[in-house]
């Protein structure tokens, strides 16, 4: 029987963290081939190739560099693999993942892993994850559901997944909507049917930059008042409760909003924005009058992924339905 082709590529983070000189902690050292080689029985399942395009702690990493790897993984796609699988840190795997999933054009899956345990620790989850991302990858029910993260035997949509734990073995998982999907006895199972994607263009521009702001209790307006000073291009701010922030801050956020496009998310971890139920200065009507774009149920950090590509294409009009579909 002819195997599939599979592509993985090694970016770096705690997967491949081993220890140095003692009492100094883990570090990226671990190749994706080394990785690999620690998964015994996968190429009886596809052609696999691996390339190590980084060796970087997730926090490390760039749009740009995120640019290149999606460049790379499109090219696997071209040269005929039925999937591919990025391993990379798991501190900022949820916005990696969110970054591919809007530009990703293909049915093909593109699967992301991590490891919450370094390969230096008894009972490292980077091989199991490892290989759990490949059997996902490789799945016919895996097409058209964009770009998913597979950690801890479950399988993530990139638009709902959270790290909600900093250390913990179980620390990703999807608020409102549970995982996507389970590894149950080696098989791909999925808990419910594709949904309806919409690809953005590849950004024509990447020097523009988008801030994020948490609101929090009695804090002053300087980085408001300064925000377009400083030739930021964007703003995204982290808001209390359904997307609310202070009078002062509403005020500047007004102004900020007249020259820049704004979006407000909740910064509670889970849930929606409102749009018609608090009518308070500072509240979601009051925003939306001023300008604002409520962000839903897309979180912060998300909604600055989304704001800086849009505006790389000069679509950043159009922020409310991508927020909103």
């Amino acid at each position: 029987m002819d195997l599939p082709k599979l592509a993985i590529a090694a970016l770096g983070g705690t997967v491949s963290m081993q220890t140095g000189k003692a009492g100094e902690g883990v570090t990226p050292s671990v190749s994706g081939e080394t990785l690999l080689a620690s998964i015994p029985g996968l190429n009886t399942l596809a052609r696999v190739t691996v390339e190590t395009l980084g060796l970087l702690p997730s926090a490390s990493q760039d749009f740009e560099f995120l640019l290149s790897v999606l460049a790379w993984a499109k090219f696997q796609i071209k040269q005929g693999a039925a999937g591919v699988v990025i391993t990379q840190g798991t501190d900022t795997l949820e916005e990696a993942a969110q970054f591919f999933d809007y530009l990703w054009p293909h049915d093909q899956p593109l699967v992301l892993t991590g490891a919450m345990r370094s390969a230096a620790q008894p009972g490292a989850d980077g091989p199991a994850n490892l290989l759990d991302a490949c059997r996902v990858a490789l799945a016919q029910n895996s097409r058209q559901r964009g770009v998913q993260v597979v950690m801890n035997g479950q399988i993530h949509l990139a638009r709902s997944l959270r790290k909600t734990d900093s250390l913990a073995l179980q620390a990703f998982s999807s608020p409102n909507v549970g995982p996507a999907g389970l590894l149950l006895e080696d098989r791909v199972c999925y808990l419910r049917s594709p949904d309806p994607r919409v690809v953005l263009p590849l950004p024509q521009q990447t020097s523009h930059k988008v801030a994020l702001l948490e609101a929090s209790l009695s804090a002053d307006t300087l980085l408001l008042e300064n925000i377009v000073a400083l030739g930021y291009d964007g703003l995204v701010i982290a808001g209390f409760g359904a997307g609310h922030v202070s009078p002062d801050w509403a005020t500047e956020i007004g102004h900020v909003a007249k020259e820049i496009p704004v979006i407000v998310a909740t910064r509670t971890g889970s849930g929606s924005t409102a749009r018609a139920t608090y009518g308070f200065r500072g509240g979601e009507m009051d925003l939306i009058r001023k300008g604002v774009s409520m962000a839903g149920f897309v979180c912060p950090r998300k909604a600055r992924i989304l704001l800086w590509l849009l505006i790389g294409c000069q679509q950043q009009d159009e922020v409310g339905r991508y927020l909103n579909g």
